[in-house]
């Protein structure tokens, strides 16, 4: 790895920005109690004591999220010690999603990434993919390329990972680009604009294509299977995620190929600068082979079973044993335990237990304490009574009218706070909406599950954004121009799949 691989990427905000960002954490502070007390004294005769204590302490969490006064995943936790010391539920119940199948999903997946960065099979396929013939010296294919690069190792690490890892990539093509060579034409600065865009929103976009993408996928996944009745198969998601990423990645690259043109035709000396960078990464390491044998046999895990579903059917025997054998958790830990087992570099195994327990445990505290106040919120009948007044007010005309409110609220307040918040936030309430309605709650549930992902406009609305922000080629005018557009889009794309695709999942 060069030195400019290892680029830190550090998060980068404009006076007024850490202005705002201070002055939402203080008003966390005045308002998480106020909306605690107000809601707890607050008249509310159709709902049970259990049901109005659990308002009490889901509008705060909501309100602590949304101001980030503290860290989410403390605030999740928060959420379920809160639940049990108030007598929501006793401790077994409010506890439980924190055990769920879904959990394993997130522990095994993360490691099975954690070694895949350690031993850089990201960046070898990264430069792979980027040094091929067809890609060239021409900017826009330069473009096209990198873009797809991120969004397929996206699919199957978290989204920030692959950020911060081509984020390094892109600084040093942009770095050698921009280099002063005597007699070479100048590069319009609006590319490196455009590739550092294409770095986070095509990570985003990535992230959409599995189960595993990115948190709001599982988070979605649970609360559907939980509170719907349906379960979605790795596979089965794949129908319609990657029908989502690949009609939203080509917008996204004609908008920013349009956009943030090179102003010139070929970008002398790219295809030899990649070649060079891909030929230090040196012969494949055992630690690499290992680390991909590992990743192969969990995908494999993933997808066999839906493709055994597509060509005998879901009522097959061989089916419905390995369905229910190796569910895709089990198939994830199955993977990262065959990390201990495999041989890795220098005669240590393919990951030791310090490495693999670097993993994001926040994510994993935050979707058991999304997951248990979701349930809980219908265990007590807070849910069916949210769900009714908010029929009352919206102005709701059938299913369709109801995915397309969900996509737009799910996309506005994933601008404002954490996609993972998002979901936890958004898509119980849309299901307890559908319910109260009589609608089929699938399909909204769906909607904004995927919408969750979708936040495109400020350095604050992701990790990935707040990354590239910091390199100093991302105005902050463009990055809202830019991404108003793609949230749009987005929200069109997500409404069009979903409710195109999403009626064959029951």
């Amino acid at each position: 790895m060069t030195a400019v691989d290892t680029v830190v990427p550090r998060e980068m905000l404009s006076a007024r920005e850490e202005q705002f960002e201070r002055l939402r954490r203080r008003a966390g502070v005045v308002l998480a109690p106020l909306v605690f007390v107000a809601v707890l004294l607050m008249p509310a005769p159709s709902l049970s004591p259990q049901a109005h204590r659990l308002a009490a302490i889901l509008a705060t969490v909501i309100v602590l999220w949304v101001s980030e006064v503290l860290p989410m995943p403390v605030t999740a936790l928060l959420g379920a010690v809160a639940s049990i010391v108030m007598g929501v539920a006793p401790a077994k119940e409010v506890l439980a999603p924190f055990a769920d199948p879904l959990i394993f999903l997130f522990i095994g997946a993360f490691i099975l990434a954690r070694a895949i960065f350690l031993h850089g099979l990201d960046r070898r396929f990264a430069y792979a993919v980027l040094s091929l013939p067809w890609v060239g010296t021409r900017p826009s294919r330069i473009l096209l390329a990198f873009g797809a690069v991120t969004a397929v190792i996206s699919a199957w690490i978290s989204n920030t990972a692959t950020t911060a890892m081509m984020f390094g990539i892109g600084m040093s093509i942009l770095g050698f680009f921009f280099e002063d060579k005597e007699g070479a034409p100048k590069i319009d600065p609006r590319y490196a604009t455009g590739l550092m865009l294409m770095t986070t929103f095509a990570a985003s976009i990535g992230g959409l294509a599995t189960p595993v993408g990115t948190p709001p996928n599982v988070i979605g996944l649970g609360f559907i299977r939980e509170l719907v009745g349906v379960e979605i198969s790795f596979f089965r998601w794949m129908t319609i995620g990657v029908p989502v990423v690949a009609v939203l990645f080509v917008v996204m690259f004609v908008m920013l190929d349009h956009f943030c043109p090179a102003g010139v035709r070929e970008l002398a000396g790219s295809g030899d600068m990649i070649r060079q960078r891909r030929a230090a990464l040196g012969r494949w390491t055992t630690g690499q082979r290992s680390a991909a044998l590992a990743f192969g046999v969990t995908v494999l895990l993933w997808i066999a079973p839906g493709v055994i579903a597509l060509v005998l059917g879901e009522r097959h025997p061989t089916y419905l044993a390995l369905s229910r054998a190796i569910p895709e958790g089990v198939a994830a830990l199955a993977g990262a335990v065959l990390l201990f087992v495999l041989p890795g570099d220098r005669g240590a195994r393919a990951i030791t237990w310090p490495d693999a327990s670097q993993i994001d445990w926040g994510v994993v505290l935050l979707y058991g304490g999304g997951f248990a106040l979701g349930v809980l919120s219908f265990q007590t009948g807070l849910a069916e009574s949210i769900g009714r007044g908010l029929t009352d007010l919206l102005p709701l005309s059938g299913e369709f009218g109801l995915l397309v409110a969900s996509v737009v609220i799910a996309v506005v307040v994933s601008e404002a706070t954490s996609n993972t918040a998002s979901a936890n936030m958004v898509v119980p309430v849309v299901i307890s909406i559908a319910k109260a309605a009589g609608m089929d709650p699938l399909v909204p549930a769906l909607g904004a599950t995927f919408a969750s992902s979708l936040g495109f406009m400020l350095p604050v609305s992701t990790p990935c954004n707040a990354i590239v922000y910091g390199s100093g080629y991302v105005p902050l005018s463009r990055m809202i121009r830019y991404g108003v557009l793609l949230d749009v889009a987005g929200m069109i794309v997500v409404i069009a799949v979903v409710s195109l695709l999403a009626p064959m999942l029951r």
